[in-house]
């Protein structure tokens, strides 16, 4: 069963109708081609009041949204020969960040993303893309690896926040985090990033510190959730939305603060709809990308990446 969120409700009705309206002519022989067509134009009509007119908090909605596709639809569909790589050799494997190589339009890369799965099975086992220490550590070591043969790297961010559990912070979570950040920095070979879905807190950034950062359109990337942050200023998660247009989180609004370098349209009434097609879309931009940055030379990917985010928040500075 599809699953909708609260203001796509017209929408459900809409679409409920039209599956009626096949159903009944399969059924009965009946030839209602003409209203079906009409009801379908009124139906991308309402996604595109509807998408193009989201607020924040719609957008994190979203963003979450449990059919958008994942890091293992976009590992799926775009990357051959993949070849899985796991544990961090210090502890063990941690689910919740997919990494391996493999080739993505010919060209071998690095590839490294949170997974927050698709059923309660699948969101058990990835610690709904929450990564431990284990997973940092492990983004770390495939990271130098790929520094060491010359893969590009590549990183689907999909992340409420590192997992905040009593192990991970006796397993050092916080220095893990910011020496995932320090590696990003460090390696010298192409680097790029998208926002698939929810980037949150320093466990998105812990792999986004890229040459390119790229954002789905309804993707959110923030240093809190909406949740987080209204807990701790009016100590009620019931300000969740009015959290979440204070802390400027949409594509949109990073894209205008120069935080992002690029926003990746998504098919209409968003990725989940067309799983394929937001998939391709992602995938070409990537490519682009890389062809852009794969003519520099290490030292230089490294000077400018560093320069590109000590640059940030500058321009409001006196």
């Amino acid at each position: 069963m599809q699953h909708y969120l609260e203001f796509e409700r017209p929408i459900a009705e809409l679409e409920s109708k039209i599956k009626e309206l096949r159903r009944l002519s399969d059924s009965d022989g009946v030839n209602i081609v003409e209203e079906v067509g009409r009801l379908e134009g009124k139906l991308d009509r309402l996604l595109v009041q509807s998408y193009g007119k989201l607020t924040p908090w719609q957008k994190t909605e979203v963003a979450r949204h449990p059919e958008r596709p994942h890091t293992s639809h976009y590992i799926d569909q775009l990357i051959e020969d993949f070849v899985p790589l796991a544990g961090d050799r210090l502890y063990g494997e941690d689910y919740a960040l997919v990494a391996g190589m493999g080739k993505l339009d010919g060209r071998s890369v690095m590839i490294m993303g949170h997974e927050k799965g698709s059923d309660t099975e699948s969101r058990v086992r990835h610690n709904f893309g929450m990564a431990r220490p284990e997973g940092y550590r492990k983004a770390v070591r495939l990271m130098e690896l790929a520094d060491r043969f010359g893969l590009p790297v590549v990183s689907l961010v999909d992340t409420s926040g590192a997992y905040p559990g009593i192990g991970a912070e006796e397993r050092c979570q916080a220095e893990a985090i910011a020496r995932s950040i320090e590696t990003c920095l460090a390696i010298g070979v192409p680097f790029v990033t998208v926002v698939i879905g929810e980037g949150g807190s320093g466990g998105a950034i812990a792999i986004a510190v890229a040459d390119r950062v790229l954002m789905l359109e309804h993707a959110v990337y923030s240093v809190i959730s909406p949740e987080g942050c209204a807990s701790i200023l009016w100590r009620s998660g019931d300000q969740a939305e009015t959290a979440a247009d204070a802390l400027k989180l949409t594509a949109q609004d990073l894209s205008e603060l120069k935080v992002i370098d690029g926003i990746i349209k998504e098919p209409l009434g968003g990725a989940h709809r067309d799983l394929e097609a937001a998939v391709a879309d992602v995938g070409a931009a990537i490519s682009a990308a890389l062809v852009e940055l794969e003519e520099q030379e290490p030292g230089d990917l490294r000077k400018a990446r560093r320069q590109k985010f000590m640059d940030m928040g500058r321009a409001g500075l006196g």
